[in-house]
């Protein structure tokens, strides 16, 4: 299937449509409140260069309260760049970088963490030798800002435990709470990574490519995972696999040599022309299924 315009929809959606949130709180957090920004990130000429390499070039993305955001591009369009950007793990050479009415351009990344826009990565990252509960226990700590709780009595730390299982029910690996993080299969790791994320309280959720190197099946239950950690929250997501982006996300940004390409839901984006010949020209084996970069 190399033809991007029959690029498949999740099964039992339309194309171009993803099933609605349609919670009273998910309503709120659109912006329709008096006084509140329906954008909750906005970035303004963002750009990276590395020593004359353009990574990230005039990027302005403009990210909906309460929406699903998906960024993808093929091989090398910036996507990763661009998220380190925005995290503030990199910082821009030119551009600014505005979340929730402030700009953060200059920040670091703990402190915009601290205003809840917290991210993921693409690589799993748990402590494999402790306790997935003990994971989400140690995310918990540092949410609540004890540097010194780690010397606490066993006793002391346990109050964390009924909320880390609380956040464990919500990412499915309650039965695994006992269970070393280094023991679980892939896909359950990354569920794990998103439940320790979900640990900081986030206002806005960045997750990395969640469903990198899954099966079907453990694809398919992070796409029910979330929409369903979605509900509240903004989530903003690079992803290589367009199932994935067509059953959740409402807007979509490809990218492609650092630049914005196109922009909109999943219909007016695999039917774009430019896209289109950007995936075919990049890949001549694309199958429609994944967008790595």
């Amino acid at each position: 299937m190399n033809d991007p315009a029959a690029w498949p929809p999740c099964a039992g959606l339309k194309p171009g449509r993803r099933q609605k949130r349609t919670t009273a709180g998910n309503k709120a957090w659109l912006g329709r409140r008096s006084g509140v920004s329906d954008a909750i990130l906005e970035t303004e000429g963002l750009t990276k260069e590395f020593r004359g390499f353009v990574a990230v070039a005039d990027v302005a993305l403009r990210v909906r309260r309460g929406s699903i955001h998906g960024l993808i591009g093929p091989n090398g369009a910036g996507k990763t760049t661009c998220f380190n950007l925005l995290t503030k793990f990199l910082p821009p050479s030119r551009g600014s970088i505005r979340y929730d009415g402030r700009d953060i351009t200059g920040m670091k990344p703990a402190e915009v963490a601290r205003l809840g826009l917290v991210r993921s990565f693409q690589i799993s990252a748990v402590f494999p030798h402790i306790s997935v509960l003990e994971n989400v226990r140690i995310a918990l700590q540092r949410a609540r800002g004890g540097s010194f709780d780690f010397w606490r009595s066993e006793a002391v730390l346990r109050e964390f435990d009924a909320r880390a299982m609380a956040l464990l029910e919500d990412v499915g690996l309650t039965s695994y709470a006992r269970h070393n993080a280094g023991e679980l299969p892939y896909g359950r790791k990354r569920a794990l990574e998103i439940a320790t994320t979900l640990a900081l309280d986030p206002v806005m959720l960045l997750l990395d490519e969640p469903t990198a190197g899954m099966t079907h099946d453990d694809v398919d239950r992070i796409i029910a995972l979330v929409r369903r950690v979605a509900q509240g929250r903004t989530v903003l997501l690079v992803e290589h696999n367009l199932k994935v982006v067509a059953g959740l996300c409402d807007t979509i940004t490809v990218l492609t040599r650092g630049r914005v390409l196109a922009e909109g839901d999943y219909a007016a984006v695999s039917g774009n022309p430019e896209v289109q010949a950007a995936y075919l020209g990049t890949d001549p084996g694309f199958s429609g299924e994944a967008a790595h970069g």
